[in-house]
């Protein structure tokens, strides 16, 4: 995912008590331990962003508590470009044995250091390159709790006699398409009558931006907005809506984030198991650098209210217990292994212009996920469509 946050410094903390050094540009690099797997997270935000570096920090702390013999570091707000391309040498150069990266925009500057160190590995999450050799591509099936946090917004809808939702998405990509067209097929189940207004923000991480446009839903009709960016807007602005039923939010990435009393759910990253299995299987010799798009049974996915000792939040108390049941059937069915990416996006789909996607019978492949137009990639249905329901132009 691309993560594109405006910094003045770039700021290094550890996990464990190191001595630092310098890399070109003046930022701070950690030193690496002798005789341990040296491993860097390295985040496109902060910490405490509430969002995609948090959830990825929290990573990074998992690795630390659970992978023996092995010294873990991050670096937050390192800036897409020349800087991070400065800061991938300067770890590689360093010593350290595996370095990821966690932005997007950090993809071409990965592959080209990596070209440069074959004895260090690159994990790339987001985007779509790797070498087969030491730099791998990383991402999850997230489509699968949008489409389940989908299925809890219509039927809060329904129950409380209100007919629209919200997408306050990012930036047009294959991506943010997918999540929401997930989502409206969650909902099309509890709420057939159901239709979702979308508006874009241009940003991952732009706390202002990202409440005027929930602000902008929720004025239009909207009664539960999600995102597809980094802060708990939707929640937070949720709040202010006192009248009727209120509003609801359904914020992102990090568990977290739901704090708010009108947070319906939210849908998570759980990026330590998934990151600790790739660092065993670089030790024992067995991880291959590629694509890997992870799905539910590697649990690195989570729904608030859902998970092991979650509570479920206010919104969803008093929702029929079938209601809470199918939700709860899919997760385990989804972390059984039994259904997977391709189960949710199977036809007979229809768009929001009336025209079959997907035909009966008919099951979406990999390279349709990531892809706008088939021409170039080679797929068959690829991802430039709209949901029915979903009342928006395609970018």
């Amino acid at each position: 995912m691309v993560r594109k946050f405006s910094v003045l410094l770039v700021f290094v903390a550890l996990l464990v008590a190191i001595v630092p050094a310098f890399a070109q540009g003046g930022v701070q690099i950690p030193e690496v331990v002798e005789g341990k797997t040296n491993v860097a997270v390295v985040l496109i935000g902060p910490i405490n962003d509430g969002g995609w570096s948090q959830a990825h920090y929290d990573g990074a702390v998992y690795m630390k508590e659970n992978l023996e013999n092995a010294n873990v570091v991050y670096l937050e707000n390192v800036e897409e470009g020349t800087n991070s391309e400065q800061v991938f040498r300067s770890l590689a150069q360093k010593g350290f044995d595996v370095i990821f990266g966690t932005s997007f925009g950090f993809m071409d500057p990965m592959e080209a250091v990596a070209e440069e160190f074959e004895d260090t590995y690159f994990i790339h999450v987001s985007g779509y390159k790797s070498n087969g050799t030491n730099f791998g591509n990383l991402m999850g099936a997230m489509e699968h709790m949008k489409y389940l946090s989908g299925y809890l917004s219509g039927q809060r809808a329904a129950m409380d006699g209100e007919t629209v939702l919200g997408y306050m998405y990012t930036f047009p990509i294959p991506e943010e398409l997918r999540l929401g067209n997930a989502f409206m097929l969650g909902a099309k189940k509890t709420c057939p009558e159901c239709t979702m207004i979308v508006t874009p923000i241009n940003s991952w991480h732009d706390p202002i931006a990202e409440k005027e446009a929930a602000k902008a839903l929720f004025d239009k009709g909207a009664y539960v907005v999600f995102t597809g960016a980094d802060t708990p807007a939707p929640a937070d602005m949720a709040k202010d809506y006192t009248d009727g039923n209120g509003k609801w939010g359904i914020p992102y990435d990090w568990s977290g984030s739901c704090v708010s009393e009108r947070c319906l759910t939210l849908p998570y990253w759980n990026w330590g198991p998934i990151y600790a299995s790739i660092v065993e299987g670089i030790v024992e010799g067995t991880y291959v650098p590629g694509r890997h798009y992870f799905d539910g049974d590697a649990r690195g996915l989570g729904l608030v209210g859902f998970m092991e000792g979650e509570e479920l939040p206010k919104g969803l108390q008093d929702m029929p217990e079938e209601a809470l049941e199918y939700v709860r059937n899919y997760i385990a069915d989804l972390e059984a292994g039994k259904i997977d990416r391709f189960d949710l996006f199977a036809g007979p789909i229809v768009d929001n212009k009336g025209n079959t996607v997907i035909a009966e019978g008919e099951k979406m492949e990999d390279s349709d996920l990531d892809t706008f137009d088939c021409s170039e990639m080679g797929c068959k249905y690829g991802m430039h469509w709209w949901a029915d329901g979903i009342q928006a132009e395609l970018p």
